[in-house]
């Protein structure tokens, strides 16, 4: 599903949602793929900071949720896979089973951070192609494996590079070029290797907010915007709070709001509303 969408969108952007709802949003904007952020999970279902602290029963959760109301193939955040092979293999299959179309694993040791902060730790190349070899023997054909590397910041672009290679022969089939800071560094990593690359433009980090045709002309072929909706949910969220707490009152907060009709139009209310009907009348029918 994820390779239909690239095909028909290049490059294509993925948007992080992070409930069944905003992926119900982000469908009927026209998107045709999206993500399920592991900081996601942590910050927005579990009240937590990132800092490996979800399980694959939280994620798949909700995979869960997210997969159940919408159709669009949706790529996870399995971060370092959660254990040992054996335990990679699982992950694989548990997300598959969950209702992703594919996910994405990171060269981080298990107590890793956010990509974009400082003290990252990396593994080994070849336990990273322990993992990615697990994940790929776990998956069946519908299923994408995206490896990610955050070898930048500690190893510098061109072992980042050799990195990416490895992980290719392993059998990524597509790298995910953690917190690089600039358009060359892009252009050098997709002239370097024969498999897609995607380029994660999360707000407030290491890398620019380029535009699509910038991301293009790099090379790029996936974008990923893991948390943009969210952050702005959760501002707006905020605010509204505050000015309730504060003014005793919702009133200048209403036109900041989603309607009720457009809520009800995002979820198909009426066509639930009209089954619900039938169901009674029929029921009033029998009772008569």
């Amino acid at each position: 599903m994820l390779q239909q969408a690239m095909r028909d969108e290049q490059p294509l952007q993925m948007v992080g949602t992070i409930n069944a709802y905003s992926a119900l949003l982000a469908k009927n904007a026209g998107f045709k793929a999206i993500y399920l952020s592991g900081a996601g999970v942590a910050n927005h279902s579990l009240g937590l900071p990132d800092l490996a602290m979800t399980t694959l029963n939280d994620v798949c959760e909700d995979i869960r949720r997210i997969s159940y109301s919408c159709d669009l193939p949706l790529i996870a955040d399995a971060d370092t896979g959660w254990g040992n092979a054996f335990m990679v293999a699982r992950t694989v299959k548990e997300m598959k089973k969950a209702g992703a179309s594919g996910c994405h694993i990171e060269d981080q040791i298990a107590s890793k951070r956010c990509g974009h902060r400082p003290g990252k730790e990396i593994v080994s190349v070849n336990e990273m192609n322990d993992r990615i070899k697990a994940a790929v023997d776990a998956r069946d054909d519908d299923f994408t494996i995206i490896v990610r590397t955050d070898a930048l910041a500690a190893e510098g672009l061109e072992k980042s590079i050799d990195r990416a290679r490895t992980y290719i022969n392993s059998g990524a089939d597509i790298i995910f070029a953690e917190a690089l800071t600039d358009l060359d560094q892009y252009k050098t990593f997709t002239d370097s290797i024969n498999v897609p690359v995607l380029a994660n433009l999360t707000e407030f980090g290491m890398t620019p907010l380029y535009s699509v045709e910038e991301m293009r002309g790099a090379g790029v072929k996936i974008i990923l915007y893991p948390l943009s909706a969210a952050r702005s949910m959760a501002n707006a969220a905020m605010k509204t709070y505050e000015a309730i707490k504060q003014e005793g009152t919702q009133k200048n907060q209403i036109e900041n709001m989603q309607t009720r009709t457009a809520l009800y139009k995002t979820l198909n209310y009426e066509v639930y509303e009209e089954k619900v009907d039938k169901i009674l009348s029929k029921k009033k029918q029998r009772d008569k």
